[in-house]
């Protein structure tokens, strides 16, 4: 392209292409797009936003197009690359001057220039920096600024690059100019202040953007902002040097203290200090606190100088006077509810107090968990200063109240043997729970958010009851956040372990609180807000089992409805699925009541094809497992979803055993019907899976194939057909004594149950290890008999006893020469399966279950699932051992008597 010529027709384009008429403006779209390949068309879009007489609108485009042609055309490998010729010209006119009149084009500008630095600085482009820093030390205001703008965006893009070598290259390039950086940012700030005490506005301003740009480039920003954000970075500074290299702050740990203390915790910070410097502050001293490096060990010989000194200083520092101040003023300045926090409780009830733990109460956590010792009398006597009601128009006592109780439920650990909170719930809280006017509702939310926090700690089963009364009377509170904090607290003292759950001293006020329970679920509107109760109403469903069944109904029938609503909630998708799980196995045998709803949501969850699986497939399987187990028989739809597994097992996921769970749960539901459905697709998906998987995933495949055995002995060996294909592994196997005591235990199932698949089965490996039948079978039986002590668990070592027994009839040679090592094997089963009955002396096998046994169950347990209902019938389905006289060649060998049923459950 001539360049006299084409800068006036790109020129043109250009501007046609500003244009606000279409027609217009799409032909010269087009043509500047079949201008991007042409040679020199990016040296006159250099030339058009260089010349600043033309209209900014025409550059600003200028510079768009020039910025995509460094994505597409710049690299070498591009198709219609840029020569390097060209590019070299352009990057030296890129970097002629810094004078740029235009921010946004300037801020461009730089970006382009960035974006050539990270392909060929410095290899190709050495003297960019270079004559970067040289132009950020010229005298003229607009170059210095421009030239640090970019300088700013190159260094920040070369950071990014992540291979070594640019990793290399960049720490060099860094090197070298870190003390110029500093320096920079020194001398910009000390002429900002110079230029404020001046009350210089607009050269304070501009100084103030250099040294930000020194730092981290904000442009167009208020100057109060500005200088705010100045500040932040100073402390991030800090808090980064302090995080990353801990030993070498340790000088300045006295100084940081004093600076952070004084501007947060004394009146030296009062009108000066901003939100998100006390928030830096505090991390600060919060992570000095806690630094490990910062603390000796328990054995003061064994600790490295430097935390010794570290520990010193914080020592000296955090006197009793500093310690008690520090503690007060959390309290009673920082724990505080703001106006805004107020605000948001009477204008959005369901979003206040659903953030995070502020950084307030973990610094008070942190800082009381430290000088519990100093902190808990400054603390018990503000508790006491408070005892008895506050009055109703004393907003200032009541904020602080609220405060006070909000430090005593964060310390209650440490305040374990400093507090009767038993007395103290009877005597002073349950008193402030009555007290119904509207102000009050401050405290009421906080005292049963404050017993919740007790719950755990120090809270007497026998005031259960009580704090059930409370609950129910809140969960009538005409406040709606004091009725979600109540909810939260039910769900603490459900699902706290450490305490003491009495389900006789809840059942009386389960009606009633569930009921409460639905309406709130129904009342709030904000997602999250649904999930939270949710959670609780599943804690609720899981603790008392099937004591729910009664009061489920109206549950059951509005989930739907919100299952509808939640389309484009997934997480709340995932608190429904949970609330059904907990349902189901609530339900029990009666959940197939639920069936037209849970099936499909079932199908939705686990099916990999449908973008919601990523959210929802664990607990997705987790409900189809639990719906299988609970099942009183298999229905058509029920069977249709197992059309989703096969995908599912292809993954490989995390999810794999309850893939196997639910294989094995279709098994005991109705074996025969299942498996003339899925056996074929299943026997491609463990053929699969057999080849590529780890040895403790084949353990899991070859426990399915063995439970298909148990529930199924004739339609199952067709499942166990594909395994056959993969026998010769049997042999290299033995260093895998799980997977080959597994697969062992198979071949003995087989053997025993099913004798003509057997032989089929030694005839087709013999043919796919090239060896005769009977040597095969010799090596089979030998390998077995050696390996015997692999086989840990007596219920497989018994199995393979009577499978190698069962052998023994034959008049086949090899099994004879084996007869030793089968009766030797057999007796030590035998010592391990018999146990001396102590009432009658005689020995019996311990694996012998009585069909009259029922266990009983005790408070504790929950009843029997379907499922395990099933198996107790399998455990139940035994065989009695043969016992034979074994003759050859007229010669008696012996008697082997094992008159004990064959578990074949094992």
């Amino acid at each position: 392209m001539d360049m006299d010529s084409a800068s006036s027709v790109v020129l043109q384009a250009l501007t046609q292409a500003t244009s606000q008429d279409t027609a217009v403006l799409k032909p010269a779209e087009e043509q500047l797009r079949q201008w991007e390949t042409q040679p020199g068309f990016y040296s006159v879009l250099l030339n058009i936003f260089n010349n600043h007489m033309l209209d900014v609108n025409v550059r600003w485009l200028a510079v768009l197009y020039f910025k995509n042609g460094i994505d597409r055309y710049w690299r070498r490998v591009a198709p219609h690359a840029l020569s390097e010729e060209e590019k070299t010209s352009l990057r030296a006119g890129l970097i002629t001057n810094f004078n740029e009149p235009v921010n946004q084009i300037a801020t461009q500008i730089a970006v382009l220039i960035a974006k050539v630095a990270r392909l060929d600085c410095p290899r190709h482009w050495p003297e960019l920096i270079p004559i970067l820093l040289e132009s950020v030390k010229g005298q003229e205001s607009l170059q210095q600024h421009r030239a640090l703008l970019t300088f700013y965006h190159v260094t920040k893009t070369l950071a990014s690059k992540c291979l070594a070598p640019d990793r290399r290259l960049f720490q060099e390039l860094a090197s070298n100019i870190y003390s110029f950086a500093c320096s920079l940012w020194s001398h910009h700030t000390d002429c900002f202040l110079q230029q404020i005490y001046a009350r210089d506005e607009a050269a304070a301003l501009s100084s103030l953007e250099r040294t930000l740009l020194s730092l981290k480039v904000r442009p167009d920003s208020p100057c109060r902002e500005k200088l705010e954000k100045t500040i932040i970075l100073y402390t991030k500074v800090l808090l980064d040097f302090l995080e990353h290299h801990p030993c070498a702050f340790i000088p300045l740990i006295q100084r940081s203290l004093e600076f952070a203390v004084s501007y947060v915790f004394t009146p030296v910070g009062e009108g000066v200090t901003f939100e998100r410097f006390i928030v830096q502050c505090m991390n600060l001293i919060k992570i000095i606190l806690k630094n490990d490096a910062y603390k000796p060990n328990k054995n003061i010989e064994d600790s490295k100088p430097e935390s010794l000194e570290a520990h010193k200083i914080k020592t000296a520092f955090f006197t009793h006077s500093t310690l008690t101040e520090i503690g007060r003023r959390l309290v009673s300045h920082y724990l505080l509810l703001t106006e805004e926090e107020l605000a948001m409780w009477e204008e959005d009830p369901e979003s206040f107090g659903n953030g995070n733990l502020p950084c307030t109460e973990v610094l008070f956590l942190d800082i009381f968990h430290t000088y519990s010792q100093t902190l808990t009398p400054v603390l018990l006597e503000m508790v006491q200063n408070l005892q008895g009601p506050t009055n109703v128009e004393d907003s200032v006592q009541l904020l602080m109240k609220d405060a006070v109780y909000n430090a005593v439920g964060l310390a209650a650990y440490e305040l374990f043997d400093n507090v009767d909170f038993d007395q103290w719930f009877k005597n002073q809280l349950l008193g402030e729970l009555q007290v119904s006017h509207h102000r009050y509702k401050l405290i009421r939310r906080r005292v049963i958010w404050l017993i919740g926090q007790w719950i755990s700690v120090k809270f007497k089963s026998d005031l259960r009851p009580l704090l059930y009364e409370v609950i129910l009377s809140l969960m009538q509170d005409p406040d709606l956040v004091v009725r979600i904090e109540t909810a939260t607290t039910l769900k603490l003292n459900i699902l706290e372990r450490n305490t003491i759950f009495r389900t006789e001293q809840f059942l009386p006020y389960l009606e009633s609180i569930f009921g409460l329970l639905f309406q709130l679920l129904q009342q709030v509107t904000e997602c999250d807000t649904k999930m939270q109760v949710l959670h609780v109403i599943s804690c609720v469903v899981e603790r008392v089992n099937i004591q729910i069944r009664p009061y489920v109904g109206c549950l059951v029938q509005y989930l739907p409805l919100l299952w509808k609503q939640s389309e484009e909630h997934n997480m709340l998708r995932c608190a429904i699925l949970t609330t059904l799980i907990h349902l189901v196995q609530g339900l029990g045998a009666e959940s197939k009541n639920l069936y037209p709803f849970l099936l499909p949501v079932i199908q939705l969850s686990t099916d990999v094809s449908q973008p919601p699986h990523v959210y929802l497939l664990e607990d997705g399987l987790e409900l189809w497992l639990v719906t299988l187990e609970n099942s009183p028989a298999l229905t058509p739809e029920l069977l249709r979803i197992f059309q989703n597994m096969s995908a599912l097992l292809e993954l490989s996921s995390e999810n794999m055993r309850t893939c196997f769970q639910i294989v094995n749960a279709y098994l005991y539901l109705s074996a025969t019907e299942f498996l003339q459905n899925y056996a074929e697709s299943l026997c491609r998906c463990f053929c699969s899976l057999l080849k590529d998987i780890t040895n403790e995933g084949r353990v899991q495949v070859l426990k399915v194939v063995e439970i298909a055995l148990k529930v199924s002995p004739t339609l199952a060996p067709h499942m166990f057909h594909p395994c056959c294909q993969l026998s010769s592994e049997v042999f290299w196997m033995e260093r895998y004594p799980v997977v080959m005591a597994t697969y062992l235990g198979i071949i003995g199932r087989v053997l025993l149950q099913n004798s003509s698949f057997f032989s089929s089965f030694l005839t087709q490996m013999a043919s796919e290890c090239s060896q005769e039948m009977e040597q095969l079978l010799g090596s089979l039986i030998e390998m077995w008999v050696d390996r015997m002590d692999n086989i840990t668990q007596p219920e497989r070592r018994k199995l393979s006893s009577l499978a190698l027994l069962s052998l023994l009839p034959s008049d086949n040679g090899v099994i004879q020469d084996k007869f030793c090592g089968i009766i030797n094997i057999t007796v030590e089963a035998l010592h391990d399966v018999m146990t001396e009955d102590p009432e009658t002396g005689t020995y019996k096998d311990c694996m012998l279950m009585s069909h009259l046994e029922e266990p009983k169950l005790s408070d504790d347990e929950e009843p029997p699932t379907e499922q395990d209902k099933r198996k107790k019938l399998v455990r139940t389905n035994t065989a009695d051992a043969h016992v034979c006289f074994l003759t050859h060649h007229n010669a008696v060998y012996i008697v082997v008597v094992m008159r004990t049923p064959i578990n074949l459950c094992c």
